[in-house]
C-alpha cells in the first residue's frame, strides 16, 4: 500500500503478446552521492532511559482505522507504528525482515497457484485488553479489507482480494493463509494489523476508532488525543513484552508547515520534515544544537491529472499539458537552496533509488511547447487571444493545492506561465490543508493536482489501487480516475508474479502504459531533510527504513559523542 503526503507535500504483457523486454538502467551523468539513511544509529543501550520526544504532523487525524477508506497520510503511519503491529520491518536498503516482537515465523509454505503462507506469532503478544494476537484478528482484517462488502469502506483491497481463506493451524497463535492467486508482496499485508474486536462490523470498522485508539499492541499506548490543543500524546506501554521502549512520552502536533520552523526555533518541537521548502531548511539549520539529517527519501512528487474532468478527458489534451509543462525548471525551483541534486524521476512505480527504477516517460520527458499547441490544435482547442477556447469555452483548469503548500504554490505560479503559452489558463485554488484529500481529490472537485505518494519496500502491490480503474463511484487511491482493462491485466500480472526480478519488469511495463495514458506526471524523488536536536538518536532522515520506536531517544552531549553534528556513521550511499 502506498501513503500519500500532500505537498505541503508501489508483469507481464496481456495474455497472447511478447513477454517483457529487456531493460538498460537510465544513467545521469550528474549522479551524486546521497546517504541511503541518517538517523544518527547508536545501540540500544547507549540510548538514555526517559524523556519526552516532541514532532510535529501535517495532518490532526480524526479515523485512526489506518485500512478505512481514503487512507492514512505517512504522520499517521509513523505515529500507529509505535502503537499497533506491523509485521515486518525495512532497513535502509528496503530489505524486509519479520519483526521479532510479533512473528516467531512467517514463511512460503507451498507456492503454486495456491500459495500458502505460515505466520507464527509470538508467545507474548497481546492487544492491550489482554486478549492475545491470533488468527481471528487476520480473518476480521482479510474480510474487511478484501472488496467484496460495500459495508467496509476501504483504501485498498490489493493482495487482500487474492486470498482464498484464512485459518487456524495448530493453534489459535499460527495463522495459515492460502491464496487463490499468487502475490508477490505478501510481506505487507496484516500491517498493521487490528484485533478482531475492533473492526468486526461494518459500524466497529467505521466508528469505532473515530477519534480514539481504543486497543493496541505496540511498545506505547494512547495517552491523550486533545481535539483543541490538536495533540497527539503516547506513553511507554509498561505491558509490552518486548524491549522496553526509551522514551517516557512522544507528543505528535499538528502544524501547518509553515509554522513548522517557528515551533522547532523556539522550543516547542525536537523534529521536522523541511520538505523542499529551502526558507524552512535555512532557517532551522541557524538554531542552536542542531544537526539536519538527509536523505533520499522514499516519496516522490507529482502532479495528478484529473481525467474525468471535462478538459482532460481527452488524453491528448493531457499529453499537450504535459508537454507544456517544463518538470526540469519546476526540479530546479523546488530544489533550490537545498544544496540537493536536480535529477526527474520518470518511473512511477520506483524511485531513482531503488532496485527496478526505469526511464519509461518517453516523448513526454521533453519539454515541448510547439507539439502541444498542435495537440491542442487537433483536439479542437483554438487559440484566441491568449487562451484557447472551443465552442466558446476557455480552456481553464483549476490547480488545487493546500494552502500552506509553498514549495506547491510556486510550483503552480511557473506552469500557470508555461501553460500560458500555449493558450491554457491555470487558475490557481489553494485549499485548507485538512480539505485537501477528502473534499477535493477524491471527490473530484480539481482538474490539476500537486502531492506526493510515499513509496517503500512494497512498491509494487501500490500499483493496482493508484492506477488501476475506478470500481463503480469508488475511485479508491485513483484520484485520477484514469486507467484501462489492459493495463489492470498488466497490474495484475505484475502484483502475483512471485519472481522480484520478473516483477520489478512487468512493473515497468505497466509503467509505460501510465505514460501513455498520462495518469500523473512525475518530478522527482524528494529529498528527506530533518532537522533534529544533537542529542536527538536514532530518529531523522529514514529513507526506506523503518523507525525502531523502542530505540528512539536521547543522548547526552559528550565529546566524541555519535549526536555531534554532521553526518551520521555506518550510513551506506545511494547513487542519486
Amino acid at each position: 500500500m502506498r501513503l500519500y503526503v500532500a505537498l505541503l507535500a508501489v508483469l507481464s504483457l496481456l495474455s497472447g503478446c511478447a513477454g517483457p523486454k529487456n531493460e538498460t538502467p537510465h544513467r545521469d551523468a550528474t549522479a551524486q552521492t546521497i546517504a541511503a539513511y541518517d538517523i544518527a544509529p547508536i545501540p540500544y543501550e547507549r540510548v538514555r532511559d526517559g524523556g519526552t520526544l516532541r514532532l510535529a504532523t501535517t495532518e490532526f487525524r480524526t479515523q485512526w482505522n489506518y485500512w478505512y477508506l481514503g487512507g492514512a497520510d505517512l504522520d499517521t503511519a509513523r505515529i500507529l507504528g509505535a502503537m499497533m503491529p506491523w509485521l515486518f520491518r525495512s532497513d535502509q536498503n528496503g530489505r524486509v525482515t519479520r519483526d521479532p516482537a510479533y512473528l516467531t515465523r512467517a514463511a512460503v509454505t507451498r507456492a503454486g497457484s495456491r500459495q500458502v503462507i505460515t505466520y507464527d506469532l509470538h508467545p507474548k503478544a497481546r492487544w492491550s485488553d489482554g486478549t492475545p494476537l491470533g488468527f481471528r484478528d487476520f480473518q476480521a482484517l482479510w474480510r474487511a479489507c478484501r472488496g467484496r462488502d460495500p459495508a467496509y469502506p476501504i483504501t485498498t483491497s490489493a493482495g487482500y482480494e487474492r486470498i482464498e481463506s484464512v485459518r487456524r493451524g495448530t493453534s489459535d497463535r499460527q495463522v495459515v493463509v492460502t491464496f487463490a492467486r499468487p502475490f508477490g508482496e505478501w510481506r505487507g499485508l496484516f500491517s498493521p494489523l487490528y484485533p478482531a474486536k475492533g473492526i468486526g462490523g461494518p459500524a466497529a470498522w467505521s466508528h469505532a476508532w473515530v477519534g480514539r485508539i481504543p486497543i493496541t499492541a505496540g511498545p506505547f499506548r494512547p495517552e491523550r488525543i486533545d481535539r483543541t490543543a490538536r495533540t497527539v500524546a503516547i506513553v511507554r506501554d509498561p505491558r509490552w513484552w518486548g524491549r522496553p521502549a526509551r522514551l517516557d512520552r512522544v507528543v505528535f502536533r499538528y502544524l501547518a508547515r509553515d509554522a513548522m520552523p517557528g515551533a522547532f526555533a523556539s522550543g516547542e518541537i525536537d523534529s521536522f520534515d523541511t520538505g523542499a521548502d529551502a526558507a524552512a531548511y535555512r532557517r532551522a539549520r541557524q538554531v542552536s544544537g542542531t544537526v539536519v539529517r538527509r536523505a533520499a527519501g522514499p516519496n516522490f512528487s507529482q502532479l495528478t491529472f484529473n481525467g474525468a474532468a471535462p478538459a482532460l478527458a481527452d488524453v491528448n489534451v493531457r499529453r499537450a499539458v504535459a508537454m507544456a509543462v517544463d518538470r526540469r525548471a519546476i526540479a530546479r525551483s523546488s530544489l533550490a537552496g537545498l544544496g540537493w541534486p536536480v535529477r526527474l524521476l520518470n518511473d512511477h512505480a520506483f524511485v531513482n533509488t531503488q532496485q527496478g527504477y526505469r526511464d519509461n516517460a518517453g516523448e513526454l520527458d521533453a519539454y515541448d511547447p510547439v507539439r502541444a499547441g498542435r495537440l491542442l490544435d487537433q483536439a479542437g482547442w483554438r487559440s484566441d487571444g491568449s487562451v484557447r477556447r472551443r465552442n466558446g469555452a476557455p480552456l481553464t483548469l483549476r490547480y488545487v493545492y493546500p494552502l500552506s503548500a509553498a514549495a506547491s504554490r510556486q510550483s503552480g505560479e511557473l506552469m500557470g506561465a508555461m501553460l500560458g503559452r500555449v493558450g491554457v489558463r491555470l487558475e490557481q485554488r489553494p485549499v485548507p490543508d485538512s480539505e485537501f484529500f477528502d473534499r477535493y481529490l477524491i471527490p473530484g472537485a480539481y482538474d490539476l493536482a500537486p502531492f506526493s505518494w510515499i513509496g517503500g519496500p512494497f512498491p509494487i502491490s501500490g500499483l493496482e489501487p493508484i492506477y488501476g480503474r475506478p470500481r463503480g463511484g469508488d475511485p479508491r487511491q485513483n484520484v485520477a480516475r484514469i486507467g484501462s482493462p489492459r493495463l489492470d491485466a498488466v497490474l495484475g500480472r505484475a502484483t502475483g508474479e512471485l519472481n522480484a526480478a520478473r516483477a520489478r519488469r512487468y512493473a515497468n511495463e505497466a509503467d509505460r502504459m501510465i505514460w501513455a495514458e498520462v495518469h500523473s506526471l512525475t518530478l522527482y524523488q524528494r529529498p528527506e531533510i530533518v532537522p533534529t536536536r544533537r542529542t536527538l538518536v536514532n530518529w531523522g532522515a529514514f529513507g526506506l527504513s523503518t523507525p525502531v520506536w523502542t530505540d528512539v531517544g536521547f543522548q547526552a552531549v559528550t565529546r566524541g559523542s555519535a549526536s555531534r553534528t554532521g553526518p551520521a556513521r555506518r550510513l551506506r550511499p545511494l547513487r542519486l
